[in-house]
């Protein structure tokens, strides 16, 4: 098996960080303090990098310059007034009104830059009523991270990603909000290749899409500039969260003016994306009542999706989004599959039919800190067609399935993590299968991979779940000849047989001995 990566992740510090964070746990809940930690970080890398700018415009000789706003955000650099920078914050971090001291630091620096309108936590630290020695001792802790010494290792980006999924685990299914797990990221980014065009989530919580998409593309060399990101997020702390995730690492995109609701409220309505990368909430319930949007254009071509389940919603809304060439890839519960409720089933044969699904993959249990069921991954096509500028073949027609679900190794009881290893293995197979020659011949395998024609999707009822495609795994031949291995099994099983008996009859004189005997 693949060593897992994930015991390897951090060099330690975050986990000190984290120790020292979690002290707050006595007086705010989770769920309260995420936004306490990340909002402190979040300032202490901004005023990183606005000292080293100041100190680059001394160096230069620029002095007269140092408080102009706009020779910081030519180099992607929030402008920080004085009451705003760490040290400042560090200096009163002692002191009794040290919540109201970072509350003014956060609301000038979001004040002072227009990009993070609407992202840093409002009078949050004073509203808390934290405990001064434990946000001090946070705040020192903090101090001990130089989030700009190295410049090819995204420091803060990996404590924000570090905390993300501690906050997560911790939460436990109210975690999954705001966070999916890193790998199931990291597989959808190397399915569906986002090199160059729009990228859009329309159920985005804390962005970590979009980070895991800059990654890809600066990963293989790409241009990040030749992306554009679009999103929205209906909670309002979680918007926060994302506009802060994409700030920490120059990132910019559109999430929407506000929080909200991509059904009632899309931000995003002339919108055509090349790629689409989503987690939606499982199995939403009541998104709608009975008689709301049953005429929206969403749904055009295809039955309204129930008020009581949002699955089907989600993916009529993607479909919509796609550009003439987009992909999409996205997570959702297994029953999606599957399902045949409130014409669930009518809607998914029509979206197979005008041949949209481009690959199904089935993923292990406990991926995922929200449920520990399996879930699935669903890749859309609006274009099978050939495309000889990137070597893809002719797949019209066609879907591959992938049974994925023995993969993964636990990194706790509760949770699984796919390799590295494993995540190549599936997008190695995928674009194999697209024709991309850098990744080999397509051959199905069973127990794995199939690549299955519509007319065989249509004989198992247009159920998806890649299981009823790939079927089993071929066993392996060990070289022992049927008779010899027969034998040796028989003669094994006369063994246990003669020494069930004996002892049978070693129990029955025991129940004799006391009395119980026939």
């Amino acid at each position: 098996m693949a060593q897992n990566k994930t015991n390897n992740k951090t060099n330690g510090f975050e986990q000190n960080l984290w120790d020292t964070a979690n002290k707050l746990r006595g007086s705010v809940e989770s769920s309260e303090y995420k936004h306490v930690v990340l909002s402190l970080i979040f300032l202490k890398f901004a005023s990183d990098k606005f000292e080293e700018r100041r100190a680059e415009l001394i160096a230069e000789g620029k002095e007269k310059y140092l408080d102009q706003v706009e020779f910081y955000t030519m180099k992607n650099v929030f402008y920080l007034p004085q009451e705003s920078r760490w040290s400042y914050v560090k200096q009163h971090a002692k002191q009794d009104d040290i919540a109201i001291k970072i509350d003014t630091a956060l609301a000038t620096v979001e004040k002072n830059n227009k990009a993070l309108k609407g992202a840093l936590p409002d009078n949050y630290f004073s509203r808390l009523g934290l405990d001064g020695s434990k946000l001090a001792a946070l705040i020192d802790s903090i101090s001990n991270i130089d989030t700009v010494a190295d410049k090819k290792e995204d420091v803060v980006g990996r404590v924000y990603e570090y905390f993300l999924g501690k906050f997560a685990a911790s939460e436990g299914k109210g975690g999954g909000e705001f966070y999916t797990p890193k790998d199931v990221v990291n597989l959808i980014a190397e399915m569906i290749e986002p090199y160059k065009g729009k990228i859009y989530d329309p159920c985005c919580g804390s962005g970590g899409m979009f980070v895991q998409s800059i990654k890809f593309v600066e990963n293989h060399h790409g241009n990040t500039r030749d992306i554009a990101i679009y999103g929205q997020e209906a909670i309002g702390a979680t918007y926060k969260l994302a506009k802060m995730n994409l700030a920490i690492r120059s990132i910019g995109g559109n999430l929407g003016e506000v929080p909200a609701d991509s059904f009632f409220k899309d931000q995003h309505p002339d919108l055509k994306a090349d790629y689409i990368m989503a987690n939606p909430p499982f199995n939403l319930k009541q998104w709608r009542a009975a008689d709301e949007l049953t005429d929206d254009p969403r749904w055009a071509g295809y039955e309204v999706p129930p008020a009581g389940n949002a699955n089907y919603a989600w993916i009529l809304h993607m479909i919509s989004k796609l550009s003439q060439n987009g992909v999409a890839g996205f997570v959702l519960a297994n029953g999606s599959m599957s399902t045949n409720t409130s014409g669930e089933g009518q809607i998914r044969r029509k979206i197979i039919e005008n041949d949209l699904v481009d690959c199904m993959v089935a993923l292990p249990g406990q991926l995922f800190y929200t449920t520990q069921i399996p879930v699935c991954l669903w890749f859309l096509s609006r274009n099978k067609k050939a495309d000889s500028t990137r070597g893809f073949r002719d797949r019209q027609g066609e879907t591959l399935f992938i049974d994925a679900r023995k993969m993964g190794s636990l990194i706790d009881r509760v949770h699984r993590d796919l390799s590295d290893e494993e995540i190549a293995e599936i997008a190695r197979t995928y674009h194999a299968w697209r024709g991309e020659k850098k990744d080999g011949v397509y051959e199905d395998k069973p127990g794995f991979c199939k690549s299955a024609s519509l007319a065989q999707i249509k004989s198992h009822d247009y159920v998806l779940t890649p299981g009823r495609y790939v079927g089993a795994a071929d066993i392996e031949d060990d070289g022992i000849p049927f008779e010899v291995k027969m034998a040796e099994l028989s003669a094994t099983l006369y063994e246990q047989m003669r020494a069930g008996a004996e002892l049978d009859a070693v129990i029955r004189r025991n129940l004799e001995v006391l009395g119980h005997g026939e």
